[in-house]
């Protein structure tokens, strides 16, 4: 079954060229990331973080005193608030919450320090609506997994508190891209490469910017005092690397770290868990996770 779904994936997403130009690649991901809607039983509301875009969800049952806050993938350049909803709610409902997807600023229009102002607008948005620090659980995706770290490393540093845990899916940590997999899983991965992710990087942060700063590559953070982090990714994906090395630093600091990796599965495969049993069983290990550790 897990072979034959993730095949029908693979097959969607090789249905049409690659596409070229950012407004292309934008497209492309909100098609293929919306191909199955959201549950018919799921609220959806839009709102103004202090000047970002987000949208508010919640599934019947969910505890409203508790709010996972997400950061979408598309490597800075692409993905939205459209190509991840269906896996945000989803999400929402595994784990008995609220959710908040941001809409942040993204590049090449606006590059790096954009996406790191949104991210960072966002939580002090959910913290003047009156929410502990410990009644939030911050994720994402990719990008937004980087996202998620930059975040606690900002809280941190400014002695803020921090959220009750992260959630990380196929995260991307590593811009100088030293991870042996880009080259060893070049053959299986039908979505990210390294010549890809180099256009990503330069579009985000240029070259004149040093890529081994913790804000732009967490993979060279000093993870130490981070809260509890579940890693998820596939076993199938260039980028496997950037999460079992993220995994080995934050266990180096003592953080209580989660790596899952999953046989057979692409990069940020929870985003088609319409079809996908092993997407809605990464979800629902990631809500066990989550209410395991919100306040």
């Amino acid at each position: 079954m897990a072979h034959s779904e993730i095949d029908a994936i693979r097959a969607l997403l090789g249905s049409k060229p690659r596409p070229v130009g950012w407004a292309e690649r934008r497209q492309r991901l909100d098609e293929v990331g919306s191909t199955w809607p959201v549950a018919s039983d799921v609220e959806c509301w839009a709102v103004d973080c202090a000047g970002v875009a987000g949208e508010w969800s919640i599934a019947p049952g969910s505890d409203t005193s508790r709010v996972l806050l997400y950061f979408h993938g598309g490597g800075y350049c692409s993905g939205s608030i459209v190509s991840h909803r269906r896996l945000v709610t989803e999400a929402g409902r595994a784990a008995r919450t609220r959710t908040l997807a941001i809409d942040y600023r993204r590049a090449p229009e606006h590059p790096y320090p954009a996406a790191r102002e949104d991210a960072l607008s966002a939580w002090h948005f959910l913290r003047k609506q009156g929410l502990a620090a410990a009644s939030i659980a911050v994720g994402g995706d990719s990008a937004g997994g980087n996202l998620t770290l930059g975040l606690i490393d900002r809280l941190r540093a400014a002695g803020e508190p921090l959220p009750a845990c992260a959630w990380l899916i196929s995260p991307w940590t590593d811009l100088t891209m030293s991870g042996a997999t880009l080259a060893t899983k070049e053959a299986v991965d039908p979505l990210i490469h390294k010549a890809y992710l180099a256009e990503l990087a330069d579009a985000y942060a240029p070259p004149s910017l040093d890529r081994r700063d913790p804000l732009i590559s967490p993979l060279f953070a000093d993870l130490s005092g981070f809260p509890p982090v579940l890693i998820q990714v596939g076993s199938a994906e260039t980028l496997l690397a950037d999460a079992t090395r993220l995994a080995e630093a934050a266990g180096s600091a003592d953080v209580d770290v989660t790596l899952q990796i999953w046989p057979q599965m692409i990069h940020a495969w929870p985003v088609w868990n319409a079809k996908l049993e092993d997407g809605r069983r990464a979800l629902a290990r990631a809500g066990q996770f989550i209410q395991s550790h919100l306040r």
